[in-house]
């Protein structure tokens, strides 16, 4: 059930019997017909635009079209009052009943929310893909959680999604990992050893070289770096890969596939990606402007193949091949995305850092290259996390050395709490992170506002079965909810019924975050409710002496449990049975 769909039917119902009798025109598009929640409360339970949109294609007055459109809705049982505002803006207030039907829906339908807006669309969301250096930081944090809940949300919409992490392991930094875990290996032979600048010194690498020593001995002990480089570097680089997926799994993160960089050597993969964009005709061999702003001392033009991203959105060319023959850094993404394209995907979604801005337009130039603008590729930066403890800046993890890890984290406050804090702001807001606040018990933690209430519905469910009274979701669904009719109750019910049309705003925008704050309204109105009833007897879910009456209030606030842990499972956070 989505009532906002439903009325939005409604009301295109309506404006084709117009057109079927004269009043309207006929071939009006009606795409841009919406019905959403008024700006203003007072004004009504829903509004639509359809007057305003449809006036100029029909080359009418708008309050001519809403006066027609509103007696016809008037004539649905459904539309208790239609009234036109403004310059043709048409308010709507339903039937109570409705309201009541949406409880209904949600302890009956158990896909109450879901959608079918994804229409099983191949999806692939590729996120974290961190270099297999070392653990997870907070950084990797944040874009690990978005890009989960991003994936869980297009699930609940629809879509057919693939989590992906793409293994930088092609590059110079997985050997300065094998020479850095060989160190160790030397450290666990009890040698002394000298850590040159840009090493990786954390202790996270003195197993690995223990480990390293159990498999081999002292196999390399003297040897030179070109006998151990390349069987040390796969060593270390699958041991990184273990770790990171057990850091993943500690936030609740499983990947469905892992994709290697250096999958992409050696294999033909990046000449025959290339290939394609020059069959294209889009590589060709030249010289690119200097770079804006201060010249480097050391530039000079050279000679480079590029690809012509300019074709396709980008700012500037990009070089794909140096003058010496060497593959850039961008060639090898670029031939990633061709296989995604080749793998048959719909749309494709990158979840970046920050600090990766700067590849936004080229990759998206490439995908749209390579696709021919068929497979869209939306690419969402995860801006920066500041930690935060006892009011001061925390910065400082032994285990790594020089960052604090995913682990520090969640071993700090829990997966649910750094899950749901992680998407109380924007992808691209920075986010405070306080060690102390998002464990406190107060409105101000979204966390705990969201899981008291659920918890909250849970403790009245268990008082009411003490009192004998049936709380099951058959038994609540055929309760009378026709009692459920003070403005604070249907006040509730309302914002159930904006959960499905919610789901496919926030799956259409790829915007998780906006789970976790309706969540926090609904909460809201839930304990509002509840504080309510501390005045006004009749409005506390348990009445005594009067079962009829408790089923029907529990009813309602069950359905608000079921949806807050609909939520609550999108972001991957465990509802809380009870609080401590």
């Amino acid at each position: 059930m989505n009532l906002f769909a439903d009325i939005r039917g409604l009301v295109i119902t309506c404006l084709d019997a117009m057109v079927a009798e004269g009043a309207l025109p006929a071939g009006l598009e009606m795409g841009a017909v919406s019905v959403e929640p008024p700006r203003d409360a007072a004004h009504g339970d829903m509004a639509t635009n359809a007057a305003m949109v449809l006036a100029k294609p029909a080359g009418m007055n708008p309050r001519q079209i809403a006066d027609g459109l509103a007696a016809k809705l008037l004539a649905d049982p459904r539309i208790a009052l239609a009234e036109v505002a403004g310059p043709g803006f048409l308010n709507l207030r339903l039937d109570a009943a409705l309201w009541q039907g949406v409880v209904k829906a949600a302890l009956t339908d158990p896909t109450y929310g879901r959608s079918t807006l994804g229409q099983k669309q191949k999806m692939l969301v590729e996120y974290v893909s961190a270099n297999p250096t070392g653990p997870l930081h907070v950084g990797h944090t944040r874009g690990a959680v978005f890009g989960d809940a991003l994936a869980s949300l297009l699930d609940y919409a629809g879509y057919d999604v693939t989590r992906e992490y793409y293994i930088n392991d092609g590059g110079a930094q997985v050997d300065v990992l094998a020479r850095s875990v060989y160190l160790r290996y030397q450290e666990a032979h009890d040698l002394s050893v000298d850590w040159p600048e840009g090493s990786y010194p954390g202790d996270y690498l003195i197993e690995v070289g223990e480990e390293l020593k159990a498999a081999i001995g002292d196999k390399y002990l003297e040897s030179p770096e070109d006998d151990w480089l390349e069987e040390i570097r796969l060593f270390a680089t699958e041991r990184m890969m273990d770790m990171i997926r057990a850091d993943l799994a500690q936030l609740g993160v499983v990947m469905d596939s892992f994709y290697s960089e250096k999958s992409l050597y050696g294999t033909g993969l990046i000449e025959k990606a290339i290939a394609e964009l020059d069959a294209k005709g889009l590589i060709y061999r030249g010289t690119l402007e200097p770079p804006k702003g201060k010249l480097p001392d050391d530039w000079e033009p050279r000679e480079q193949t590029l690809f012509k991203s300019t074709d396709h959105g980008d700012d500037v060319d990009r070089p794909v091949q140096k003058s010496d023959g060497a593959w850039t850094y961008f060639a090898p993404d670029i031939a990633y995305h061709y296989d995604k394209v080749q793998r048959g995907f719909d749309q494709l979604i990158d979840v970046f850092g920050a600090d990766h801005g700067g590849y936004v337009k080229r990759m998206k130039a490439a995908v749209s290259a390579l696709s021919d603008g068929r497979v869209p590729l939306d690419i969402k930066l995860t801006q920066l996390v500041k930690l935060y403890k006892n009011g001061e800046p925390f910065k400082m993890s032994k285990r790594a050395g020089t960052f604090v890890t995913l682990r520090d984290v969640v071993d700090a406050v829990g997966k649910d709490v750094t899950r749901f804090h992680m998407l109380t702001r924007k992808n691209d807001a920075p986010l405070d992170f306080d060690f102390d606040k998002v464990t406190e018990q107060s409105k101000d933690n979204p966390v705990f506002y969201v899981q008291y209430a659920h918890a909250r519905v849970k403790s009245v469910m268990r008082k009411a079965v003490e009192a004998g009274v049936d709380v099951s979701d058959a038994a609540l669904a055929g309760a009378d909810l026709s009692k459920l009719s003070h403005e604070a109750e249907i006040g509730v019910a309302k914002k159930l019924a904006e959960w499905p049309r919610l789901v496919e705003i926030a799956a259409n925008g790829h915007e998780p975050h906006k789970i976790a704050f309706y969540l926090y309204d609904l909460a809201s109105d839930l304990h509002g409710l509840w504080n309510r009833g501390n005045d006004d007897v009749s409005l506390r879910f348990l009445q005594d002496g009067d079962n009829d009456t408790t089923q029907s209030k529990i009813a309602l606030i069950r359905a608000v449990s079921v949806v807050i842990a609909s939520g609550l499972g999108i972001l991957g956070v465990t509802p809380a049975e009870e609080m401590r």
